[in-house]
């Protein structure tokens, strides 16, 4: 990159940090796992900085790579037998207050659906994406991104109804 370029490159990264952290906390469920996610997706972020289309946002670029690499993760991890951690709502139950406890009631169903609606749903309701932004994030059609969404909301709505 160009020196000028890199400037900008590294403000973009930077006032990304929050909005990747909560959406590596969401992928992983554990506080330090995400800290660490984000941190691997920056080093990889500054080394692949030349790759980056300028034209585009960062921040999908920046949670594929992190999907990216947690995938690869998990498949090492999978291979070891070990299982990633899911403390997410036990954080939030303990962080004190009235919204942490709601917080952990809301992200608790959420995180029980298949990783794959997860994703979908904290990508689209948490973070605000549009569907053809989720599914260029994910590397997946929007269609996929649609019916995903759609089967997530039929699956909370059950489990709200107490129907599941």
């Amino acid at each position: 990159m160009e020196p000028q370029d890199s400037t900008g490159f590294q403000e973009d990264l930077l006032a990304s940090l929050p909005r990747l952290r909560r959406f590596a906390l969401a992928l992983t469920g554990h506080p330090l796992e995400a800290d660490e996610l984000v941190q691997i997706t920056c080093e990889r972020a500054i080394a692949k900085a030349a790759e980056w289309d300028q034209e585009q946002p960062l921040l999908p670029w920046l949670y594929t790579m992190a999907r990216t690499l947690l995938a690869v993760e998990h498949r090492k991890a999978a291979r070891r037998g070990a299982v990633p951690a899911n403390e997410v709502v036990a954080l939030l139950s303990h962080m004190g207050g009235e919204e942490a406890t709601r917080a952990a009631q809301l992200i608790a169903p959420v995180l029980g659906l298949p990783d794959a609606m997860a994703s979908v749903v904290l990508l689209v309701s948490v973070e605000g994406h549009s569907y053809a932004e989720a599914a260029e994030i994910l590397g997946i059609p929007q269609s996929t991104v649609m019916s995903r969404m759609a089967a997530a909301r039929a699956k909370l709505r059950a489990q709200w109804e107490g129907l599941e």
